[in-house]
């Protein structure tokens, strides 16, 4: 048996909820772009978003920690992963569409620069006076303009929602500008669970990794009341039950954080469903004319999730050793982007095309370009241009 798009359609009618997002009623592209025979619009969008060298480069940029401070950490690319496999399972349980939400989640970290938010600090302030920066916006210049693959368009040509999505990606560490987006209304639901997923997928993440990496203290981790619940859910686990005075090893941490992921995730689901309930949401026209997210965590959540943003703001992200490795990453992009703005012959050619062209200020073009290294091309890009001893 062969399922054609069609058919594909057809199931997301039968089996999706009245308020999930049918690719078939989607608003389109900006390009005249085929579909694809045996998948849908929002599957077609899930591919090319991960054929995209904006996606590959993901793998070598900072969550957290440099690449070089180990292999276990998270990066870009295995966060976006992460995000989509937390997203596609709320998306599943609440009758949402999953290949929507996974191309949303996959995407929305695209133009995010080399040493994660330190690295968008720093090209925030250098192009102040040239149009600014923030990750959001460079997300949406890679494809809509940069990604060059197809011969009838500029970018990527992705739907309507998907793009949507991306531009409403609102979280504590996203700047939102959905101005040609219908601002004043609410994202589809898929839209709004990728913020979620988003947030649960960093929180939870950089708690392990924390841990892992020895900058987090046990002691002072098992004070968040969060931490608590999910080791007080263990102690009654029907298999492998453990006790509150278990010291925190490698496999005890592993299934904390996958009992602290469910928890949340369930929490979303629950408290989004009520919602929806509540609100008598019955489309996705509903959706977005209620002009603000109806998915969201309950307020006992909320709570335990501004004590735990707190706590890794001040413990983890904050840390000397983290602030080391920030001083060093804005260093070597405040060095980049003086050498490049001071000659921009010392550019790359394919490069330098994009300044003669003039279709983009200088200034604009080297943000570009910055903004697309990984963690280890810029230190070795700044090796090059700043030690005699490195070959060009």
């Amino acid at each position: 048996m062969i399922l054609t798009r069609e058919q594909l359609e057809a199931r997301e009618r039968q089996l999706l909820a009245p308020y999930g997002m049918k690719s078939s009623d989607s608003r389109g592209r900006v390009w005249p772009d085929d579909e694809h025979l045996y998948r849908s619009a929002y599957q077609k969008d899930r591919d090319r978003v991960i054929h995209t060298t904006a996606f590959r480069r993901l793998e070598y940029k900072t969550q957290v920690f440099v690449y070089h401070e180990g292999d276990h950490y998270r990066n870009r690319l295995t966060h976006s992963i992460e995000v989509a496999q937390i997203g596609r399972t709320m998306a599943r349980a609440l009758g949402l569409n999953e290949d929507l939400v996974e191309a949303i989640c996959l995407a929305h970290d695209l133009g995010h620069p080399p040493f994660g938010h330190t690295g968008e600090s720093v090209l925030a302030e250098l192009m102040t006076g040239y149009g600014g920066f923030d990750h959001q916006r460079q997300t949406m210049r890679i494809i809509e303009r940069l990604e060059e693959r197809y011969p009838g368009f500029p970018g990527l040509n992705l739907t309507y929602e998907v793009r949507e999505g991306l531009v409403k990606h609102d979280t504590d560490y996203d700047v939102t500008d959905a101005t040609g987006y219908e601002p004043d209304k609410a994202g589809t639901l898929e839209a709004q669970i990728a913020n979620l997923a988003d947030e649960i997928a960093y929180n939870t993440a950089d708690l392990d990794d924390g841990l892992r990496s020895g900058i987090l203290d046990p002691g002072d981790v098992a004070a968040l009341p969060l931490w608590q619940m999910v080791r007080q859910a263990l102690t009654m686990a029907p298999e492998f039950p453990v006790s509150l005075e278990a010291p925190l090893d490698s496999l005890l941490r592993a299934r904390l954080i996958r009992k602290l992921i469910a928890a949340e995730v369930t929490d979303a689901i629950s408290a989004t469903a009520r919602r929806l309930e509540r609100c008598d949401v019955q489309s996705v026209a509903e959706v977005r004319d209620l002009g603000q997210s109806i998915a969201g965590f309950s307020a006992e959540m909320r709570a335990y999730n501004r004590e735990l943003k707190a706590f890794l703001l001040q413990r983890f992200y904050h840390h000397w050793r983290v602030n080391r490795m920030a001083g060093k990453a804005r260093r070597i992009l405040s060095d980049l982007f003086g050498v490049y703005q001071e000659d921009p012959h010392q550019l790359p050619p394919p490069v330098q095309v994009h300044v003669d062209a003039q279709t983009d200020s200088v200034e604009r073009v080297i943000c570009d370009y910055i903004a697309g290294m990984t963690d280890r091309f810029a230190i070795r890009e700044h090796q090059k241009l700043f030690d005699p001893e490195t070959r060009v």
